[in-house]
């Protein structure tokens, strides 16, 4: 293989091997929040879905429309903070990978074919 080659088969492994992290790291993400009275504990993915309801002893004290206030806002909080997560992590991707696909050997940018303009028709 010519050093070209070999330089773009490397540049594509990195860019696959930066998309698997990527996946790996927001599939990893969960919190866990708990409301500040401490009678529930939420905690959801890195799509902000529940994968966990926790209830104190004391839960059931407070009645029933109270508490479902309290699971909302518990599992909002545990969300944003979730969405929070997510956002880093595709912001040091997107960063990350920006510069990865911009970088040409000899620092050239990729440039269009010469001759073609898109959409032209003879006359």
């Amino acid at each position: 293989m010519s050093s070209a080659m070999d330089e773009l088969e490397a540049r594509a492994r990195a860019q696959l091997d930066g998309l698997r992290e990527v996946n790996e790291k927001l599939a990893a993400i969960s919190v866990r929040e708990t409301s500040p009275d401490d009678r529930v504990t939420a905690e959801v993915d890195g799509v902000g879905a529940l994968t966990g309801l926790w209830f104190s002893p004391t839960a059931h004290a407070i009645g029933a429309t109270e508490l479902g206030d309290l699971v909302v806002a518990t599992a909002s909080t545990a969300a944003a903070h979730a969405f929070a997560r997510r956002a880093a992590v595709l912001e040091d991707f997107n960063e990350s990978f920006t510069e990865l696909v911009a970088s040409r050997p000899g620092g050239e940018r990729p440039r269009s074919p010469i001759g073609t303009t898109p959409y032209s028709s003879a006359s």
